[in-house]
């Protein structure tokens, strides 16, 4: 055979090879998430970027498709709590609570880091209104549930975003838990540059 066509059939299965696979890894991607998936990411990106109305929006589009989609509820509550609107964001997360205690199977890891998420967050939330019994009980049921699914940051994301020491729950429920045992004129419940540091959970 001449080298010269064997050379360019190689290199036309080697194209076609690639193109396959990424069409397959596309159409995968798409056709395995569940109804508001698409939409919960869309919104996550928002989110990240801090455009809270237009992530809000794109959450309420999940759960239009999609009712008590999880990760568009726990999206629409961090949204409310990094916008500063927090009696909203309380009513979110204990809503997500609350249907995730009454719904949530056994044989559900992902479920349960919600769960557990749900619980770090709203111990954020009641942190940051000088609730400190409530957040402390909070975050302890964070770690109960899954003390996994709300550990620090890894290496990259600590990398990306440029904070090299992140305060985790375990963290503060063990600060809190120091604090609250002084006498109440001693306790020192906030350091804004510390508590700054603070991340929320999006299992």
């Amino acid at each position: 055979m001449n080298p010269h066509i064997l050379r360019r059939f190689i290199i036309f299965c080697a194209i076609a090879t690639v193109v396959m696979f990424s069409l397959w890894a596309v159409i995968d991607y798409f056709t395995a998430s569940l109804p508001g998936d698409y939409e919960v990411r869309q919104g996550d990106i928002l989110l990240t970027d801090k455009k809270y109305d237009l992530a809000l929006e794109r959450f309420d589009a999940a759960l239009k498709v999609s009712p008590d989609h999880r990760g568009a509820l726990m999206g629409r509550a961090i949204t409310f709590l990094q916008s500063g609107r927090h009696d909203d964001a309380e009513a979110e997360f204990t809503y997500l609570i609350d249907y995730l205690t009454k719904t949530l199977g056994a044989d559900d890891p992902t479920g349960h880091g919600v769960l557990a998420g749900a619980y770090a967050n709203r111990g954020i939330l009641y942190d940051r209104s000088n609730r400190p019994e409530k957040a402390l009980a909070d975050y302890k049921q964070a770690l109960r549930i899954d003390a996994g699914a709300v550990e620090g940051p890894g290496l990259a994301h600590r990398i990306i975003y440029g904070n090299s020491r992140p305060a985790t729950v375990r963290d503060r429920a063990m600060y809190l838990e120091q604090q609250l045992a002084l006498p109440e004129s001693e306790r020192l419940l906030r350091v804004p540059e510390l508590d700054e540091r603070q991340r929320t959970y999006k299992p």
